[in-house]
């Protein structure tokens, strides 16, 4: 899988200019994260993946085929978007009926899409929960069957806009199992958030946007370690990073069990 974004620029009918150049490329299925401040960019440019928008000047390809060579309804068999919040998603009468709706529309063989429901279902939490309609679910069940009726369709990329938001403990564990689960099936995962715990727990990489451009593109230690810079598109480190960068560690750590074995490390070579 390669995405491809040269010199991407969108302005909006309000005159708005949202992306102003961004370029970068993304080749494999390691997860990325698009972080950034309210305004930076972030879903203006995953918007582009899969045709939802179209460049003003610049260009998208996927596997080098420019995104405006085909519909948004084609790229959506390949690029998976599941957007914030899930009521402008969901709108069938059950969880079932989310999760065979896609793949059904896409022409897949009902014999497999009947035997990925369940697996999804479960990965979801949604097991029990196939024949309850939509609007009786949980906030945090339904932004779990927004998730599996995309995964139902089995596209090459997923796309998250803000997962964690609403979540509690839980609820960031099974997303983080669907990240994980996604990336061992050689699915791109590319996860627009302003958790940076969650963050720094599941995305190697980490793309920070600031009014349009990219202000750093790289390993998440690395983007992490320069709390700085990152203030410029009011990105903070997670609270853990921040307390190893202020004792001097050259990477931040990204758990305590780090910060510890990191310490202990330190007066081993000290004594």
């Amino acid at each position: 899988m390669r995405i491809e974004i040269r010199d991407l620029r969108h302005t909006y009918p309000t005159g708005e200019e949202a992306l102003k150049g961004v370029s970068f490329t993304i080749e494999g299925v390691t997860p990325v994260a698009v972080v950034g401040q309210n305004g930076s960019g972030k879903t203006t440019l995953v918007k582009h993946f899969n045709r939802i928008l179209s460049p003003t000047s610049g260009a998208v390809l996927i596997d080098g085929v420019e995104t405006t060579k085909q519909s948004t309804a084609k790229w959506s068999k390949r690029v998976g978007y599941v957007f914030q919040n899930p009521d402008d998603q969901l709108f069938l009468n059950s969880v079932r009926k989310e999760f065979e709706f896609g793949p059904e529309r896409v022409g897949v063989p009902a014999a497999d899409i009947q035997k990925r429901l369940p697996e999804i279902a479960e990965l979801c939490g949604l097991g029990d929960k196939l024949d309850s309609h939509t609007f009786d679910l949980t906030a945090t069940q339904k932004k779990f069957c927004a998730i599996g009726s995309v995964m139902m369709m089995d596209p090459d990329v997923i796309i998250f806009d803000e997962p964690t938001c609403g979540q509690d403990v839980e609820g960031s564990r099974r997303l983080s199992e669907i990240i994980g689960h996604l990336e061992k099936r050689g699915k791109l995962c590319v996860t627009i958030s302003h958790d940076m715990k969650f963050v720094a727990a599941n995305f190697p990489r980490v793309v920070a946007l600031c009014h349009g451009r990219v202000l750093i593109d790289g390993d998440s230690r690395e983007v992490f370690a320069k709390p700085e810079l990152l203030k410029k598109s009011f990105v903070s480190p997670p609270p853990i990073s921040r307390v190893s960068l202020g004792m001097g560690f050259e990477k931040p750590a990204f758990s305590v069990d780090e910060l510890v074995e990191t310490m202990k490390a330190r007066r081993r070579k000290m004594a």
